[in-house]
């Protein structure tokens, strides 16, 4: 009776071995191999606010990071001389790319000289922008919707804006309407998640819009599930201990107007179809709309910008669907007080932080960020284009998007918010 009860037994420790080997197994020999160490990689401070990858594990996963650590080590020594030589391959000359999506074309790229300077003043102010974001984590009197929850009751599809890079460990959340598009050609170029002609892209502007947006190009958390299945959760604490994770971030009220501006200003037969219609029904009192937004555009049947704001407001709005990617706030995109960012990024200084940033991951002789839009929507325009926002909507809306601006050290728009 015992020789079988040690027998089941050894069978089960065997098949749990044989899963962890494949699954290592899998991320080294993939396109994404599992490199759990990068240069920026920091030991967290004592002292800061419990995050997701701070969390005390059960005794037996700690033993299952132990092993998968050690089993890695070996694909990292491996694979070290590849790296190694990549990083050192000369940097390419950036082409200009051809401008066949509409934003690019209407707005255009600046293509002026850029000077990056990368001194210790960007060090003092990334550690600022990190204290302010731990700071409010763990004030209990600044509450707003989800901070108290672990990363563990995050559902998976609220994870689908982390993006990893396993050859350079890195994860990125990316923030629409904050130089998301360049950044996710950055981390296809990094990850060579895409081929052209069967070789990677090394040039980030090469790579065609719709390639950078289509989902099946880049590997996100909520991919995991299906991959590694019950560890997946497991292996994205694995992955947020050791990666250098960053965001970038914009002020909340001009990231608004940015959306606005190119989903609503520009023809485009998504949003007009899922947004544009219901909100000029809803509150521009209009009815039998075009069905197509050239139609829309010829008519003069344009969605207002107080109209957008009507309908974020409307309580309706949420109990019908989530906010689209392009106006929900950053802490329920990237989820900042569950996961602790090692670098965060602002679109108003984005030249410097990206400059910064490819440095810091070492891999600024591989590419350089792309150039920003000759026309970026800028902060000097909240007064007029809230100009016909009433008094009571600016103030509820900043209520909406409070939590972005307390926590990523934004100031408070007094002018905005009061007569």
């Amino acid at each position: 009776m015992t020789k079988a009860r040690l027998f089941r037994l050894s069978v089960v420790l065997g098949s749990v071995f044989m899963i962890l080997l494949i699954i290592v197994y899998w991320d080294n020999v993939g396109t994404a191999h599992f490199y759990l160490h990068t240069s920026f990689s920091r030991p967290h401070a004592l002292g800061t606010p419990p995050t997701a990858t701070q969390d005390e594990d059960h005794e037996g996963l700690l033993d299952v990071d132990e092993f998968l650590e050690k089993l890695l080590s070996s694909g990292l020594r491996q694979n070290g001389p590849l790296n190694r030589k990549m990083e050192q391959a000369p940097l390419q000359g950036s082409s200009r790319p051809v401008l066949g999506n509409m934003e690019e074309n209407v707005r255009g790229y600046d293509w002026s000289t850029r000077i990056a300077r990368v001194s210790l003043d960007q060090e003092k102010l990334q550690a600022e922008r990190r204290r302010t974001l731990r700071e409010f984590c763990a004030n209990s009197s600044f509450a707003f919707p989800a901070k108290e929850r672990s990363f563990d009751d995050i559902p998976n599809y609220e994870l689908n804006h982390l993006i990893v890079d396993d050859r350079h460990g890195i994860i990125y959340c990316y923030v629409p309407k904050v130089a998301c598009t360049n950044w996710k050609r950055v981390m296809i170029v990094l990850s060579e998640s895409l081929l052209d002609q069967g070789v990677p892209y090394r040039d980030p502007l090469d790579i065609p819009r719709e390639h950078v947006h289509n989902s099946s190009t880049h590997l996100t958390f909520n991919k995991f599930w299906r991959r590694y299945g019950k560890f997946s959760r497991h292996l994205m604490k694995i992955k947020l201990k050791k990666y250098t994770k960053f965001l970038f971030v914009r002020d909340p009220f001009v990231r608004l107007i940015s959306a606005f501006r190119s989903k609503f200003e520009l023809e485009n037969e998504e949003f007009y179809r899922r947004f544009a219609i219901p909100m000029l029904k809803l509150y521009s009192n209009h009815t039998n709309l075009p069905t197509s937004v050239s139609e829309a555009f010829r008519a003069g049947l344009k969605v207002s910008f107080p109209d957008f704001i009507q309908y974020l407001l409307d309580p309706r709005t949420e109990k019908m669907a989530p906010f689209n990617e392009h106006w929900r706030q950053v802490y329920r995109l990237c989820h900042p007080c569950q996961i602790d960012y090692d670098f965060v990024g602002k679109l108003e200084t984005l030249n410097e932080d990206a400059a910064h940033l490819l440095q810091l991951l070492n891999v600024d002789r591989l590419l350089h960020f792309p150039p920003s839009y000759r026309n970026r929507t800028a902060s000097s325009w909240e007064e007029d284009w809230f100009a016909k926002i009433p008094l009571a909507w600016r103030q509820q809306l900043y209520k909406l998007y409070e939590a972005d601006f307390v926590l990523f050290g934004y100031p408070k728009p007094e002018n905005l918010l009061k007569d």
